[in-house]
């Protein structure tokens, strides 16, 4: 494991520590300046809304009133003082409003605030546009007083005699407004308060999830990739925070598996050099006749040759995990299979191994047909190599609904249920002592793997320890159409 510093750990504390304010101080800023634009704006409405019904209201109530009175008036024979006020206290409805009723020219005729008339005349913008023919109203509303006024002109036979002018102060429903305009307002700021709170809690929890995936990047950069990050929820950060274990995961069981076969190529090729340092160095130091030196000469080139060969496959595995694909070609298996056995048949009679093939159905598969040969080349060879003297290998071709498949099926000793989980791993070997005799290096199974995986394969082995081996490869057929 990767032991980080003090002062790396305070470091990558401080950065997290920085972004997660700055994040923290922009999240919970941009939700609470949203919220109060739009509780703002919401406020504003309904402020205005409130006071638009009640104006329409009083217009449509003083209006009327304005022109009952208008009608009244205009039926009078005399219009003068006492007739208009006979009139006005007759129409209870408005016993309780400022009256003022004129002539044509604009001077007063009545004013319910006085007890006669004065001649004087009436200044009131209203009555100035409603003696040019117009109804006219205007309202007004100011700290919890609404104040109306309405003009009506009166006609006489078609003809403008003058106007009825009313003024209303509403402090009930001014109240009302003011009581609404003040509830909305406390309304609005206990939801922005809540909302600031909210948003508050809310990003720091944001950031604080964010700032656990982020400080456990850091701390896999410096090297140690057992960091995990456990998050809860069920949103977008859990998935990135599972994603990410995954990924640390990955890069673990990598960097383990790289330390791994540091360690195990490093122990396999010192091996055989050792003995190359033991064998020249007793031919130095002793006298030996030539048959001897002949005879350490052919040990020293016997494990040159395994240096060899255990290099050719690093290579090889080397090569194949670092290439995407070859050019695949449309290839039918049994032709490989019968070009193989011809190429190990000096070696399986040496062995005195009986190979064996039944083809019962041969299907094209779409793969690189050096990976295919080399597949079959390291599994019938292990077939071979560690199968009992007088044994026998047989090899089966046939199909299996879309699949293409092929069974190495040996006599040899077998291999016992805990290993074969690890058979597929570089450098392992069941019985170390037997594949070093036989020239094994424990990377052939692992390049068998890495080809067909490669080839959008699949290999399985089965075990039975004293009754053999069988290997049992898939491909996916690729059918091609006969032209008519």
């Amino acid at each position: 494991m990767v032991i980080i510093s003090e002062s790396k750990k305070r470091k990558l504390l401080s950065i997290a520590s920085v972004q997660r304010k700055s994040t923290h101080f922009r999240y919970a800023l941009t939700y609470v300046v949203i919220t109060f634009v739009v509780l703002l704006l919401l406020n504003i409405y309904i402020s205005t809304t409130t006071q638009k019904v009640f104006r329409n209201s009083k217009e449509s109530a003083l209006l009327e009133k304005c022109q009952l009175a208008s009608t009244e008036i205009a039926g009078l024979d005399i219009l003068n003082f006492y007739t208009v006020s006979q009139a006005v206290s007759d129409m209870v409805v408005l016993s309780d409003m400022h009256m003022v009723v004129t002539n044509q020219s604009g001077m007063e005729i009545y004013n319910s605030e006085k007890m006669e008339s004065t001649g004087s005349y009436a200044l009131f913008p209203e009555i100035a546009q409603s003696l040019q023919g117009y109804n006219v109203f205007s309202w007004n509303y100011n700290n919890g007083t609404m104040k109306s006024c309405a003009a009506v002109p009166i006609y006489s036979y078609g003809t403008l005699i003058g106007c009825a002018y009313m003024m209303e102060f509403d402090n009930e429903q001014g109240a009302l407004i003011k009581s609404l305009q003040v509830n909305t307002l406390l309304i609005t700021v206990i939801l922005e308060v809540l909302v600031i709170l909210y948003s508050v809690f809310f990003s720091a929890t944001f950031t604080a999830r964010l700032r656990k995936i982020m400080t456990s990047m850091r701390t896999i950069r410096e090297g140690d990739y057992s960091q995990k990050v456990s998050l809860g929820g069920n949103d977008e950060l859990t998935v990135l925070g599972n994603e990410f274990n995954i990924l640390a995961e990955r890069l673990n069981t990598s960097e383990q598996k790289r330390h791994q076969f540091v360690s195990d190529a490093s122990h396999e090729l010192k091996t055989p050099l050792a003995s190359i340092k033991l064998l020249t160095d007793s031919i130095l130091q002793n006298d030996m006749d030539l048959d001897t030196v002949r005879e350490f000469v052919a040990d020293i080139g016997n494990e040159a040759e395994r240096l060899n060969r255990m290099s050719q496959k690093l290579l090889s595995l080397t090569k194949i995990e670092s290439q995407t694909n070859g050019e695949y070609e449309i290839v039918h298996i049994a032709p490989t299979i019968e070009k193989v056995m011809r190429m190990l048949t000096a070696i399986a009679k040496e062995s005195q191994i009986t190979i064996q093939t039944n083809f019962s159905q041969d299907s094209p598969i779409l793969i690189v047909e050096d990976d295919l040969y080399q597949i079959i080349f390291n599994l019938m060879e292990n077939g071979i190599k560690y199968n009992t003297p007088g044994g026998k290998l047989t090899v089966d071709l046939y199909r299996i609904e879309d699949d293409a498949v092929v069974e190495f099926t040996d006599t040899g000793v077998g291999i016992p249920e805990d290993a074969l989980s690890h058979i597929f791993e570089r450098f392992y070997r069941v019985d170390k002592a037997r594949s070093r005799k036989s020239g094994g290096s424990g990377l052939g199974l692992s390049i068998v793997r890495n080809l067909v995986e490669r080839n959008r394969g699949e290999i399985h082995v089965e075990s039975s320890v004293g009754k053999g081996t069988i290997f049992t490869l898939r491909f996916p057929v690729f059918d091609t159409e006969e032209e008519a």
